[in-house]
């Protein structure tokens, strides 16, 4: 254990590492009741445009090509001018986002709406996890970053109980409009924090990184600055785009992209953002039944099991984590596609209320949530944020939340057309067969990151057999 990890095993909870709790924790409840609140407002959207499914995908998944230029343009924003007022930056874009999208006239402001709100959520999501990494003590970085994962998962839920408190009427621009309530409050929190100590040191402002150390350790400040100082000496500026792509870096490149993108490929997002149309699939018919089943099912099981990686992901370690929650995955995914093959070769979806395979698929549904809300939605997030050096994290971290985006706007903007083309039944297994190659992929790849401050992190890419000749000069 390094002595920067020794002397943080001993920090105690500061009410400002409580204000650090809450700006990310906001930070991903508005980016959860985003992602959450489409799904019930769908409806009322399709009634007062009367757009088609190429269009209701759209108006679904370009929030996702918001996000990935967001994230793109987060990382640099974050090195230039700060994690704290790129996090205000984002609260300031959900806010003016989510009123467009409630006054919307018609479908394409609609859809402006959700790209500025997009833009805001993708800025955020590089933004605030790493503004909890670099501020949190090593012991709890873990916790922190997943607490990130759990505003998320709450926001969801959140979002699904108010779409079932308002399903009974064409309310959806209330369902919307109120998305911005999360948006003031991360202002509100952001406004008097503080920057991390770290992006402090690296512009050259010592007095404003010991007074922000005072704060988040106070017991140990000057042995703290000193650690932080020996950390970033002789870095004058952030790495340029070359050396984010360089070969010394290449292996954690590589791992945060592909976590990224297996996040998002496993279908995550396609069940968040559509799960009232497959509620209605397996057989609930009334919108009152789709959206309570929703609501208990995704939404409240994802919040519960969202609990357990941050109780633990410090404890068990973010590699076991993952490999338990893509067995569950994968094997409940396999039975929701088995289920939707029996669902439509019986034709019985339409006669009253859920089967025996609808009920079914809610049950492996919920089993596949709880699942993810433990792994790769928390955790992945978690080692994304402390796998890259210090001159390239703000970048190396933006890339892998852009190709994030990415695969969730593939997933989000096709999911109805890959439903038409091959059925509910072969995308469920098309989803299974992705988690089995992720859980091969990670068992292969990651290393175990638990216990090791970031700067042992950077050594261990370091120290891995020719990459010293390649590494560049310190």
């Amino acid at each position: 254990m390094s002595s920067q990890t020794e002397a943080q095993a001993h920090t105690p909870i500061t009410k400002w590492l409580f204000l650090v709790g809450g700006v990310i924790l906001t930070a991903g409840l508005l980016f959860g009741y985003d992602q959450g609140v489409i799904s019930g407002a769908l409806v009322g959207i399709e009634k007062s445009f009367s757009v088609s499914t190429f269009m209701v995908e759209i108006i679904t998944s370009w929030v996702t090509l918001g996000a990935l230029v967001g994230a793109l343009v987060a990382g640099i924003l974050s090195d230039k001018v700060g994690r704290k007022k790129a996090v205000l930056l984002a609260a300031v874009l959900f806010t003016f986002g989510a009123l467009v999208e409630a006054f919307a006239p018609g479908a394409w402001v609609l859809v402006a709406g959700r790209l500025i709100v997009g833009f805001g959520v993708g800025v955020a999501s590089v933004a605030a996890p790493l503004y909890a990494a670099e501020m949190a003590p090593t012991r709890l970085r873990g916790r922190f970053v997943s607490g990130y994962q759990f505003g998320i998962t709450f926001g969801i839920f959140l979002a699904y109980l108010i779409d079932e408190l308002l399903s009974s009427g064409d309310r959806w621009r209330l369902m919307l409009g109120i998305s911005a309530v999360p948006a003031v409050l991360l202002i509100v929190l952001i406004l008097p924090s503080s920057d991390t100590p770290r992006w402090f040191l690296t512009k050259g402002r010592r007095a404003d990184a010991e007074s922000a150390l005072e704060r988040i350790r106070p017991d140990d400040t000057a042995q703290a600055m000193a650690e932080l100082e020996a950390s970033v000496e002789g870095e004058t500026e952030q790495a340029g785009w070359a050396e984010v792509f360089s070969q010394t870096w290449r292996r954690p490149l590589t791992i945060g992209i592909g976590l990224a993108v297996f996040q998002q490929v496993t279908g995550i997002n396609a069940i968040i953002y559509y799960a009232n149309k497959i509620f209605a699939a397996a057989g609930f018919i009334t919108p009152q039944g789709q959206t309570a089943a929703t609501t208990w099912a995704i939404g409240a099981v994802n919040v519960l099991a969202t609990l357990i990686a941050v109780a633990f992901v410090d404890k068990l370690g973010r590699k076991p984590l993952l490999l338990a929650g893509l067995v569950g995955m994968s094997v409940s995914l396999t039975v929701v596609g088995v289920c939707f093959w029996f669902i439509n070769r019986s034709g019985t979806t339409t006669t009253g209320g859920p089967s025996d395979a609808g009920l079914i698929t809610l049950v492996a549904l919920v089993v596949y949530i709880a699942s993810f809300a433990f792994s790769l939605g928390p955790v992945v997030w978690t080692v994304i944020n402390e796998i890259f050096p210090r001159n390239i994290r703000g970048r190396g971290v933006s890339i892998a939340t852009a190709a994030n985006w990415g695969s969730a706007w593939l997933v989000s903007q096709f999911f109805l057309s890959l439903v038409d083309t091959i059925g509910e039944s072969g995308t469920f297994m098309l989803f299974a067969a992705l988690s089995v190659v992720a859980f091969i992929w990670i068992l292969k790849v990651l290393p175990e990151t638990r216990g090791r401050s970031l700067e042992d992190i950077e050594q261990m890419w370091l120290d891995e057999p020719g990459q010293a000749a390649a590494s560049p000069a310190s």
